[in-house]
């Protein structure tokens, strides 16, 4: 993969962490690239993207991992699009008050996206204003029903499927309607690639003599 140079000791020294970051990333990147290049050979036009679910501390790498692959970071931080979910809408009393209270807060220029577990909810969401609507914890083929009935009725929408999905169920979820796949896999729970680093062994050894 690559030829490290400096003293030995420094090297050593920084061996391990080097080398736990290495392994981890590439098994982000790895997934990532793996659930994208299924999507292209289904002629899917959307993306898939990773979720908040990373690693505390760790996330930044994460996220990088998932651009290396190709796929989307979803969220770099809270900071990039307000995300309500069930606990923010029910503490506010409904989707469309919750809509409400985030747009007067965030303004035009950022998104909001509303998670919405029945086709009722979705609706709701995309009347309140809602820029995505994720669709959770839907079947493939239930998904695709209610995701069409949406973007016929509001094209402009960004389509999201999440909860559960993985690379075996994902072709279920390809679809026109649908923009963006999301996997909390990618980032929570994926494979580690194995890695070491090797110190070239000497064709001999020389032995020098101590200083006195």
């Amino acid at each position: 993969m690559a030829k490290v140079t400096g003293p030995t000791r420094r090297i050593l020294l920084a061996e391990r962490t080097a080398l736990n970051i290495l392994s981890r990333a590439s098994g982000v990147a790895t997934a990532s690239h793996a659930a994208m290049t299924l999507a292209r050979a289904h002629g899917w036009h959307g993306r898939v993207a990773g979720t908040r679910k990373t690693t505390p501390g760790f996330g930044i790498v994460e996220k990088y991992a998932l651009l290396v692959g190709g796929a989307d970071t979803h969220r770099m931080d809270l900071s990039h699009m307000v995300m309500l979910k069930d606990n923010h809408i029910w503490s506010s009393g409904s989707i469309s008050a919750s809509v409400a209270k985030a747009r007067a807060a965030c303004g035009f220029s950022t998104k909001i996206e509303v998670e919405c577990t029945s086709q009722q909810d979705a609706r709701e969401a995309a009347t309140a204003g809602a820029d995505v609507i994720m669709l959770d914890n839907y079947s493939g083929e239930q998904l695709q029903v209610v995701a069409s009935a949406l973007k016929k009725e509001w094209p402009h929408i960004v389509i999201e499927a999440s909860g559960g999905i993985t690379l075996e169920t994902m072709p279920s979820f390809f679809g026109p309607a649908v923009d963006i796949i999301s996997q909390g896999a990618l980032t929570n729970g994926y494979d580690t690639l194995d890695f070491s680093l090797k110190v070239p062994k000497p064709d001999k050894f020389v032995v020098r003599p101590r200083a006195e």
